[in-house]
């Protein structure tokens, strides 16, 4: 039989403590439907009482949504032990469930509250009697629970002696300051759990030494029964422990647990909570950053295609995800045509090699290629191959400084010979076919008009690796386009001018 273990989220509470960071009413409305409709967790710790009137109107709003949906048991706030005030304020937010924050420590007991431990406890008392009265749930913190275990084991008993005699529902063992190693998240959770076998204990884990996903293991194998996680890992300093991570974790390496968060979600929320918030999930972020399911090395590309070598059991479609190859210098011909099979494209050997090589040297100049971007370099690739070249642009100097016209030295070589011009301009462009057309002059060519210019990204791309110029040119009564493709705009109009030279 496997055991059920709580996910209770708290990114609108505890979440929302990450620096500058700030959600609106409704953003939380529509982040805790998410949550619970979506996402499927069991509890959502969504305010801190007392806060704001913003605060106020959003628990407002999440609880009148969670009543019409009978999820009121499912929706927490944090309380404090403060003469009842908080509870006036869930009563007027319409909240049903406190989490009250007490001191799980001897050292912030003695020097932030300055008081006894019988004191704090019958303070504590008063407010659970009170709450118990109104009809409320209470679930109780011990914040700084992870160094009073350490520090001050007697009096985290004296405390859970007490606890364990009064109408609380869960106990909530935070690691405040994220200080515990994996082996003493075990050795404690283990020895409660033994302590107090009947009560019901969440771990509240944090991430300063990015050991939360650790700590996670080893609070569930200690027997925990609930545990706090956050979006992307959001909260104070470096954030808890983040909930797509624990879920995969929980998923693969614990048999013997059942959860009931859908894994299909988790991307989308992620993305969500990242628009809302300005909050960047970092490109290596396990499970929903953008990276972790790309394939940049040739070699893993190849493998993939090869009874999926290099394939792990975090399949992307397990997460409303796909599995992408990059491409760039270290991607090889493997990676490209896993990206033209996408696109219902298919080249030759040769040319393969050809787009290769081109996507190598927008790699050296340190430019991002997407896979929209592989049609304009294949078209561009496949254009220059397939004329025969008679007219090269073998060099130019393009200068711009301020208070003088642009200016531009070309060498231009046209069946074999070699011809150089300057030649100024309104723009570098502008000066380049200034130079242009004294070549063209002194050897009596014509030279054809340019009747239109436009200048943009591939469509769909969303890197800025390439720049597309397109032309538009009239020469002897005919009209005729070209295209040239670069990372820098006038190098992708000068691509483009000599292809013009190799047509007329």
């Amino acid at each position: 039989m496997k055991r059920t273990i709580e996910i209770m989220d708290t990114t609108l509470r505890d979440g929302e403590q990450t620096s500058g960071v700030s959600f609106s009413a409704s953003e939380k409305l529509t982040l805790a439907k998410l949550l619970l409709d979506e996402l499927q967790v069991d509890r959502i710790e969504v305010a801190s009482a007392r806060v704001s009137d913003g605060e106020l109107e959003a628990v407002q709003k999440i609880t009148n949504w969670a009543a019409s949906q009978n999820y009121l048991d499912r929706i927490e706030v944090l309380t404090f032990v403060d003469r009842g005030v908080s509870l006036e304020w869930m009563q007027k937010a319409g909240a049903k469930v406190q989490n009250l924050l007490t001191k799980g420590s001897l050292n912030h007991l003695t020097h932030q509250l300055k008081q006894t431990p019988e004191q704090h406890f019958a303070a504590i008392e008063e407010n659970v009697v009170q709450a118990q009265e109104l009809g409320f749930t209470t679930n109780v913190y011990l914040e700084d629970w992870s160094n009073g275990m350490r520090n001050s084991k007697e009096y985290v008993f004296q405390f859970l002696d007490f606890l364990t005699t009064q109408p609380v529902k869960r106990i909530l063992l935070p690691d405040t300051l994220g200080v515990l190693t994996h082996t003493e998240t075990h050795e404690y959770i283990a020895e409660i759990i033994v302590r107090y076998p009947n009560s019901h204990f969440d771990f509240h884990g944090h991430n300063d030494y990015d050991l939360s996903v650790a700590n996670v293991m080893e609070a569930l194998k200690a027997g925990c029964h609930g545990l706090h996680l956050t979006v992307n890992g959001m909260g104070e300093r470096a954030g808890n422990a983040p909930l797509a991570s624990v879920v995969a974790v929980i998923n693969d390496f614990h048999p013997d647990i059942k959860i009931g968060v859908k894994e299909t979600a988790l991307y989308k929320v992620s993305k969500l909570v990242s628009a809302f918030t300005g909050f960047g999930i970092p490109a290596n972020k396990p499970i929903v950053g953008d990276n972790v399911f790309t394939q940049t090395a040739g070699i893993h590309a190849d493998g993939d295609s090869k009874k999926n070598l290099y394939f792990n059991d975090l399949l992307p479609e397990r997460f409303g995800r796909k599995r992408k190859y990059a491409l760039g210098k270290t991607s090889g011909k493997a990676n490209i045509q896993k990206n033209l099979q996408e696109l219902g494209l298919t080249l030759n050997d040769e040319e393969i090699k050809k787009v290769t090589q081109r996507i190598i040297e927008l790699g050296d100049k340190k430019e991002r290629v997407t896979k929209e971007d592989l049609p304009y370099i294949i078209s561009d690739v496949l254009d220059t191959v397939a004329k025969q070249q008679r007219v090269f642009v073998k060099s130019y100097v393009l200068t711009h400084a301020k208070g003088l016209k642009p200016s531009t030295a070309v060498a231009v070589e046209i069946d074999g010979e070699l011809h150089e011009a300057h030649a100024h301009g309104d723009g570098q462009y502008d000066a380049f076919m200034n130079a242009l057309r004294s070549i063209y002059k002194n050897k009596k060519k014509a030279f054809p008009e340019l009747t239109d210019y436009a200048v943009r990204i591939p469509p769909g791309s969303n890197s800025d690796a390439l720049c597309e110029t397109i032309i538009t040119w009239e020469h002897e009564g005919k009209e005729f386009i070209t295209r040239g493709l670069d990372s820098d705009q006038t190098v992708s109009a000068i691509k483009a001018t000599e292809k013009m030279l190799n047509i007329i």
